[in-house]
């Protein structure tokens, strides 16, 4: 698969248009045209847009295989509790009391890890899985999974965005009788989930 289609692939699966994805990376939109395009240009510029879409350069260009592998970023490892009290204008250095998790790859924003309580979502995270988020990215995209709050107790949950459903935060599980959340109008995104992963 060619550099284009594989950048348009992981930028529709992230649910962004070309400008936004410009955006993220600090590139123009005419560079994320041309590369989709496979129209001759530099390619300097792909490990910023695979960081912007939560991948790797070796994922959109096998040639950046060879590269050194990315730093590893430490990321807090934060309570149920913490994360619903977190305001949009919070720093991560609030939680630097937290024991954290090593992770890479990620793209630009603030993160925290949340470790999964209970089967609401064991489609995708089974119970003790560590949810990566990034507080920076609160932009509801159909089919995704947030953390959110409710707007009176600061209750979190982790639900997948479903806007065709009612309520629009569901549950995706294997448990039968686990209804989704209750909420008042006003419901508080923390941050979208980028990645869950669980150790053997």
């Amino acid at each position: 698969m060619t550099i284009g289609r594989n950048l348009k692939r992981f930028r529709e699966e992230a649910g962004m248009s070309q400008a936004e994805l410009a955006r993220r990376a600090k590139v123009s939109q005419q560079l994320i045209s041309q590369l989709e395009r496979d129209a001759p240009t530099s390619t300097k510029k792909l490990p910023d847009i695979a960081a912007a879409l939560g991948v790797q350069a070796s994922d959109i260009d096998r040639r950046f295989a060879s590269v050194s592998p990315p730093s590893v970023e430490m990321v807090p490892l934060v309570s149920w509790v913490s994360a619903g009290q977190i305001k949009d204008h919070d720093s991560v250095d609030n939680l630097s009391d937290y024991p954290t998790v090593a992770t890479s790859g990620l793209p630009p924003g603030r993160w925290i890890g949340l470790r999964v309580e209970g089967f609401s979502m064991s489609k995708l995270s089974p119970p003790d899985s560590v949810l990566l988020v990034n507080l920076d990215d609160t932009r509801l995209v159909a089919g995704r999974c947030y953390i959110v709050a409710h707007p009176e107790t600061g209750e979190a949950t982790y639900k997948a965005y479903q806007p065709d459903r009612d309520p629009v935060f569901q549950p995706l599980t294997y448990k039968e009788g686990i209804e989704p959340p209750a909420f008042p109008a006003g419901v508080r995104v923390i941050g979208r989930v980028y990645r869950s992963y669980i150790d053997l």
